[in-house]
């Protein structure tokens, strides 16, 4: 096998911190040139996104609170896998308790890794179209603080080329429903 197609061989996994929502741990390697080294990683059971889209054109997001980046961003709704589930099932919850809709029609736009050089997270994105607002108003978790916000296509595009903050999950998935958003 030609070198540099041939996988690293690991020679340690240490395993630092197990948390909630994701592991961080260190692996030994040798690669394939016999060079070694540790690379670190975050271990995530990976995400769904939803870019809803209601019946008058509106895109609906939120502006929410990320401690990480000590200010608010705008994304659309997102919600980490849980253990076993499907992840347009995790995106179904995700609507209604984050923006209060439900979609009537689904249409998966991919996936795409989210940060490779220290991640294993993938992102599922999934286009929501024909909303209905749910009855029973979405409730916050303990640990969110978000708006709901609505923006037309043109004026989200503008918000990005502007350089507004908001998390590139978002910023890819719009991209990637643009097609398909009259």
């Amino acid at each position: 096998m030609p070198q540099g197609l041939e996988p690293p061989q690991l020679l340690k996994q240490r395993l630092f911190y197990r948390g909630r929502k994701f592991n961080f741990e260190v692996n030994s390697l040798r690669l394939p040139n016999k060079a070694e080294g540790d690379w670190e990683c975050i271990r995530h059971p990976g995400g769904a996104l939803a870019v809803p889209i209601t019946l008058e054109g509106k895109l609906v997001l939120v502006r929410q609170y990320r401690f990480a980046v000590q200010g608010r961003l705008l994304e659309f709704p997102a919600g980490t896998i849980e253990h076993n589930e499907d992840p347009e099932a995790t995106i179904r919850r995700e609507i209604e308790e984050e923006i209060g809709y439900r979609a009537n029609r689904w249409r998966s736009l991919g996936k795409f890794a989210l940060a490779p050089g220290y991640s294993d997270e993938y992102i599922y994105a999934y286009l929501a179209e024909d909303l209905e607002q749910i009855e029973t108003p979405p409730e916050q978790d303990e640990d969110e603080d978000m708006e709901t916000v609505l923006m037309t296509p043109e004026d989200l595009e503008q918000a990005i080329l502007d350089g507004e903050a908001i998390d590139a999950k978002s910023i890819c998935s719009f991209f990637l429903a643009r097609p398909f958003l009259k």
